[in-house]
């Protein structure tokens, strides 16, 4: 994957984005100061033993950002670049995406500095139980729910759920979101990021008198986000022309077969190299003839090195803080469509939110039902950002952050918060 060659922590982008939008609002200065900074942080040092009998001392971070419109939500993730900045940041983040797609939650985010790639099962397993005990006087189901994010799925929220259930001497499914099934997950969770990215893009094509049919895709990332989309996308007629991973990536002028993808991804843990396709570097996917790209990866993936190249007429942020604000301005003035993260990508936080509601009243929806709410959800918030965007002639991420901030600090005035 390429390096990040843009010097901005994600805490420094996330605070120019908010900045940017926040000082031409009418909005209290205290509530505007407020919102700089996260409402509650913690780091913890912890031992983990490990398989060869060493102890290991790892860092973990659980930050909520703001809770005026409700408990914190936000997923937890593993990866060796994970900082305390990095987290706040991601908490802001969140707290603008829950209010922009209206569900009643802050913002949070947490993560250990690890690599869970070099990890066995079992060493993953004790250090998210000890992350989770270290914790466990921050989380829960009415103050701050934990989901999956980055190298962490249900297995890893299974563990968190029974070691917080086991602390509590009761059952809590709602502590967390992104369960296995019979534990209390949703039907629809596991595709949910991905079907929001699609939704955003279908109302995209449409705005922009586009079709579906043939629409050539790129995808960074062939994660959970890009692996669902691009089969949802592939489904709906669009020519998947490039996808790239971890470890490489394939391009395929007359379009890519997901099943094919998925094949050699379950049996070398990469796309690289799947039979009939050509090899394509992170870099050179950037660059492709396409109409829609969408960064699915890690933040700060599109910089001001690499914007001009860019091609395509939308791009669709499945990942957090993928385009810096250098690039952003570089691709806004060259016409392209940003759907940004806050919007594109907030179908995973909306089903967590029917995950956790479903958990609170012991009562589970079919997967139809499930879809039918992401889907009005989604598409009602794309036509209020789109329709915000017009009417002040800004991008859709000014359209987003405006709407989100005033919604939190309208929130943060009527409960006396304010200062």
């Amino acid at each position: 994957m390429k390096k990040n060659t843009c010097h901005q922590s994600a805490l420094d982008v996330a605070l120019l984005q908010y900045d940017s939008v926040a000082e031409k609002l009418d909005i209290e200065p205290g509530i505007r100061e407020t919102l700089r900074h996260p409402q509650f942080a913690v780091e913890v040092a912890f031992p983990v033993k490990m398989d060869d009998g060493t102890v290991k001392v790892f860092k973990g971070y659980r930050v909520i950002h703001n809770n005026a419109r409700g408990p914190g939500k936000g997923g937890v993730r593993y990866h060796p670049d994970v900082t305390f900045d990095e987290v706040k940041a991601l908490s802001m983040w969140m707290t603008w995406k829950c209010a922009v797609v209206g569900l009643p939650f802050g913002g949070a985010k947490g993560g250990v500095t690890c690599n869970p790639l070099e990890m066995s099962k079992g060493e993953i397993e004790r250090l998210t139980r000890r992350f989770t005990s270290e914790i466990s006087n921050v989380i829960g189901p009415t103050t701050d729910i934990p989901g999956p994010d980055v190298f962490t799925n249900p297995q890893v929220m299974a563990w968190m759920m029974d070691t917080y259930s086991t602390q509590k001497g009761e059952l809590t499914p709602g502590v967390v979101t992104g369960k296995p099934i019979p534990l209390g997950g949703s039907l629809g969770r596991n595709s949910a990021t991905a079907k929001g990215v699609v939704i955003c893009i279908r109302e995209a094509v449409k705005e922009l008198g586009l079709s579906l049919n043939n629409l050539k895709i790129a995808v960074q990332g062939y994660g959970n986000v890009g692996l669902n989309a691009v089969s949802m996308l592939h489904d709906y007629g669009c020519k998947i022309v490039g996808v790239t991973d971890i470890m490489g990536g394939v391009y395929c002028e007359n379009g890519l077969d997901p099943k094919a993808l998925t094949n050699q991804l379950e049996k070398t843990g990469s796309i690289e190299g799947t039979p009939g396709t050509d090899d394509l570097s992170n870099e050179d996917l950037f660059g492709l003839d396409c109409d829609v790209l969408i960064p699915a990866a890690i933040g700060n993936q599109i910089t001001q090195d690499n914007a001009e190249t860019i091609k395509a007429k939308i791009i669709a942020e499945g990942a957090n803080g993928p385009t810096t604000p250098e690039a952003d301005k570089i691709l806004c003035d060259k016409g392209v469509m940003i759907i940004p993260d806050v919007l594109a990508n907030a179908g995973g936080v909306t089903v967590s939110y029917f995950e956790w509601v479903q958990n609170l009243m012991r009562y589970y929806w079919s997967e139809e039902e499930v879809h039918e709410r992401l889907e009005r959800i989604m598409t009602e918030s794309f036509t209020a950002v789109l329709g915000a965007a017009k009417e002040k002639g800004t991008s859709l991420r000014a359209a987003a952050y405006n709407l989100a901030i005033l919604r939190v600090s309208e929130a943060m005035k009527l409960r006396g918060i304010s200062s």
